[in-house]
Protein backbone atom coordinates (compact mmCIF):
# COMPACT_ATOMS: atom_id res chain seq x y z
CA UNK A 1 0.00 0.00 0.00
CA UNK A 2 1.28 3.75 -0.78
CA UNK A 3 0.03 6.46 1.99
CA UNK A 4 0.13 9.93 0.60
CA UNK A 5 -0.58 13.58 1.98
CA UNK A 6 -2.16 15.74 0.03
CA UNK A 7 -2.35 19.45 0.75
CA UNK A 8 -5.16 21.76 -1.11
CA UNK A 9 -5.09 25.04 -1.86
CA UNK A 10 -8.60 26.71 -2.25
CA UNK A 11 -10.68 29.26 -3.69
CA UNK A 12 -12.05 31.38 -1.00
CA UNK A 13 -14.88 30.09 0.60
CA UNK A 14 -14.62 26.54 -1.20
CA UNK A 15 -12.63 24.80 1.93
CA UNK A 16 -16.13 22.85 3.33
CA UNK A 17 -17.25 21.99 -0.14
CA UNK A 18 -13.92 20.80 -0.98
CA UNK A 19 -13.61 18.66 2.03
CA UNK A 20 -16.88 16.76 1.25
CA UNK A 21 -15.97 16.23 -2.41
CA UNK A 22 -12.63 14.85 -1.91
CA UNK A 23 -13.48 12.36 0.92
CA UNK A 24 -16.20 11.49 -1.66
CA UNK A 25 -12.96 10.10 -3.75
CA UNK A 26 -12.27 6.20 -3.37
CA UNK A 27 -8.74 5.97 -1.99
CA UNK A 28 -9.22 8.71 0.31
CA UNK A 29 -9.30 7.71 4.21
CA UNK A 30 -9.59 11.65 5.36
CA UNK A 31 -9.41 15.35 4.70
CA UNK A 32 -9.19 17.99 7.15
CA UNK A 33 -9.28 21.78 7.07
CA UNK A 34 -6.23 23.07 8.10
CA UNK A 35 -4.57 26.15 8.92
CA UNK A 36 -1.48 27.64 7.30
CA UNK A 37 -0.23 27.41 3.57
CA UNK A 38 -2.82 25.30 2.71
CA UNK A 39 -6.56 24.68 3.21
CA UNK A 40 -7.23 21.55 3.35
CA UNK A 41 -4.87 17.92 3.87
CA UNK A 42 -6.09 14.68 2.69
CA UNK A 43 -4.75 11.48 3.46
CA UNK A 44 -4.58 8.87 0.49
CA UNK A 45 -4.07 5.06 1.14
CA UNK A 46 -4.04 3.45 -2.14
CA UNK A 47 -2.81 0.22 -3.78
CA UNK A 48 0.00 2.01 -6.06
CA UNK A 49 2.14 5.34 -6.51
CA UNK A 50 -0.13 5.29 -10.14
CA UNK A 51 -3.33 5.25 -8.04
CA UNK A 52 -2.06 8.56 -5.59
CA UNK A 53 -0.90 10.46 -9.27
CA UNK A 54 -5.10 9.50 -10.28
CA UNK A 55 -6.29 10.54 -6.97
CA UNK A 56 -4.35 13.91 -6.41
CA UNK A 57 -3.53 14.91 -10.16
CA UNK A 58 -6.69 14.18 -11.95
CA UNK A 59 -9.29 13.42 -8.99
CA UNK A 60 -8.60 16.14 -6.69
CA UNK A 61 -6.82 18.78 -8.99
CA UNK A 62 -10.02 18.75 -11.54
CA UNK A 63 -12.39 19.38 -8.33
CA UNK A 64 -14.14 22.91 -9.38
CA UNK A 65 -12.95 25.12 -6.23
CA UNK A 66 -8.99 23.81 -6.09
CA UNK A 67 -6.21 26.27 -6.31
CA UNK A 68 -3.52 24.50 -6.03
CA UNK A 69 -2.19 20.82 -5.26
CA UNK A 70 0.84 19.34 -3.65
CA UNK A 71 1.55 15.73 -2.62
CA UNK A 72 4.14 13.62 -0.08
CA UNK A 73 4.14 10.17 -0.72
CA UNK A 74 5.08 8.68 2.93
CA UNK A 75 7.99 6.66 3.20
CA UNK A 76 8.24 3.22 4.53
CA UNK A 77 9.69 3.22 8.57
CA UNK A 78 13.12 1.64 8.22
CA UNK A 79 11.88 -0.87 11.59
CA UNK A 80 9.23 -2.04 8.57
Amino acid sequence: MVVAYVMVKAHTGEADRLKQDIESIEGVVSAHIVAGDVDLIAKVDVASPADVKDIAATEIQNLDGVETTHTYVAMADADA
